[in-house]
């Protein structure tokens, strides 16, 4: 029992200084952009954007509903990514550990994760991809004990994490083939075994299935007062869960490599300080000491890397998360090579003595360029006194008269209908957003307000300049508050045409 207890003390510490370092840079409420709809979607068990993020939906209900007595919903989807990055954090430490046999090590590794800039950014609000990294350490945990003792339900296992991951975010279908891979070479003979591969990926497949029933029978029979979309339909559910909204965000792949490699770079040193400059030694003793997990993770890198870096999106930086967690994980592995050699790789008595402090040394080595650079990072994650959408409700939903419209844009759209699903304000107006518009086929921004003017208040918020010139060609608007970030205007009336 000591022993045990004594196995999670170190991942327990690290998670909980990695959950205090979220909390102290954490958004107190709601905000903008997809952070509010998922703040508004999963407390209601609603229905995201694509892909819909089922897995993040129920499993931010059952947080929400738990962390009921600490704050408002928005604050308490905001926490939820704090644990996740916890999670992820304390998950590292044990991985590490498997695979360096160091305790000193793990640490240094969930330490570098919690503190790497994206990562800690990604706890301090709500966002699908803080719950996409502590699955995803999870799965390489349970696959790397699965390597270390061949138990079959740990791949099991590893087999319903993978079906709550690809629940959660599809990025985590890039993960398929490494992991193929991976499963293959730790045991050629699992070929021989068709039961277990049917049984794990029928897991797979089936918790994916499972997981994306919620959005159909929320938008359904037991409809949610929020959906995107028309999952409830057949061609809507495919639209949803293929992303089908996405499909030419992929931008040529194979071209422009050189600036390509030149971003990544540069992203990687934005990240790593120094320590990049260490890292591919860290794959090539990644290699030498655990050539099936530098097989595994080398690919899974290498995959991910190469897909965020054709992919368009307005934060790109999140999806480079695992490929952190997997490069602090060979920074251990590295860290435990050097201990070693410096102590002559033997068992005798002067071996055992110098390693640990080799250890200690490269451990304070590992996390420097992270401790000289903490303050910085806070100073650019913190967001503890970000309340510029709470603020924008209040001024928004104060000057709209009553029975009103607002031809409104996503960013936008968002904690207003966080104001009213969740806090139940201004239930009379009706916020018609893009999406919107084309779910129930009410045509372009100005064939809404046309149809609304004559009966209805009517206002706009646009950011596209091409639709600003527009709106402003076509009618006298009256912008409502010079604190307002998103040009929100009442329109007047029409002009007039010249003759």
């Amino acid at each position: 029992m000591r022993r045990i207890a004594a196995t999670w003390i170190s991942p327990l510490l690290v998670g909980i200084v990695a959950f205090i370092a979220t909390r102290l840079a954490m958004m107190p409420g709601v905000s903008f952009w997809d952070t509010a709809e998922l703040q508004t979607v999963a407390p209601v068990l609603g229905t995201a954007h694509p892909t819909g993020f089922p897995t993040y939906v129920l499993l931010g209900w059952i947080a929400n509903v738990l962390l009921t007595p600490f704050g408002d919903p928005a604050f308490r989807m905001n926490v939820f990514a704090g644990l996740c990055v916890a999670v992820a954090a304390a998950v590292t430490v044990d991985l590490a550990r498997a695979l360096t046999r160091s305790t000193l090590l793990g640490v240094v590794a969930g330490l570098g994760l919690t503190f790497t800039g994206i990562v800690w950014k990604i706890g301090t609000q709500a966002d699908a991809h803080a719950l996409h990294l502590a699955l995803v350490a999870i799965l390489f945990r349970l696959l790397v004990a699965w390597e270390d003792g061949r138990r079959d339900r740990a791949l099991i296992g590893a087999a319903l994490v993978f079906g709550l991951a690809a629940g959660n975010h599809s990025l985590t279908l890039l993960l398929a083939l490494p992991i193929a891979l991976y499963v293959v070479t730790v045991d050629r003979e699992i070929l021989r075994r068709p039961g277990l591969i049917v049984a794990c990926v029928g897991i797979a497949v089936g918790t994916v299935a499972l997981v994306y029933l919620e959005l159909p029978l929320r938008a359904g029979p037991f409809r949610a007062p929020i959906v995107y979309g028309q999952p409830e339909t057949w061609d809507g559910f495919w639209y949803i869960a293929l992303a089908e909204q996405f499909r030419g965000s992929l931008v040529a792949p194979f071209t422009d490599l050189p600036t390509k490699a030149g971003d990544l770079l540069g992203r990687t040193l934005d990240a790593f300080g120094p320590l990049t400059i260490f890292l591919p030694i860290a794959f090539v003793v990644t290699a030498l000491r655990r050539p099936r997990y530098a097989l595994l993770t080398g690919s899974a890198l290498a995959i991910t890397c190469f897909f965020a870096a054709s992919y368009v999106n307005a934060m790109i930086d999140r999806y480079y998360l695992v490929p952190v967690l997997i490069a602090w994980t060979w920074l251990a592995i590295l860290g435990e090579g050097v201990a070693r050699m410096a102590g002559g790789g033997i068992d005798d008595d002067g071996g055992r003595r110098l390693q640990p402090v080799v250890a200690i040394v490269v451990a304070v080595v590992l996390l420097v360029p992270t401790g000289l650079a903490l303050r910085d990072r806070y100073q650019a994650v913190d967001r503890s006194h970000d309340d510029a959408a709470a603020r924008w409700l209040d001024m928004a939903l104060s000057s709209m008269d009553p029975n009103a419209v607002v031809v409104s844009w996503w960013s936008y759209s968002t904690p207003l209908w966080y104001a009213q699903v969740i806090e139940g304000r201004r239930p009379d107006i009706s916020i018609i957003d893009d999406r919107t518009r084309l779910d129930q086929n009410l045509g372009d921004i100005y064939d809404v307000i046309d149809r609304n003017l004559p009966t209805r208040p009517v206002y706009v918020i646009r950011i596209e300049p091409s639709e600003i010139t527009g709106v402003n060609e076509r009618y006298e608007t009256q912008p409502l508050d010079a604190f307002d970030p998103s040009m929100l205007a009442r329109v007047i009336r029409r002009r007039e045409v010249a003759q």
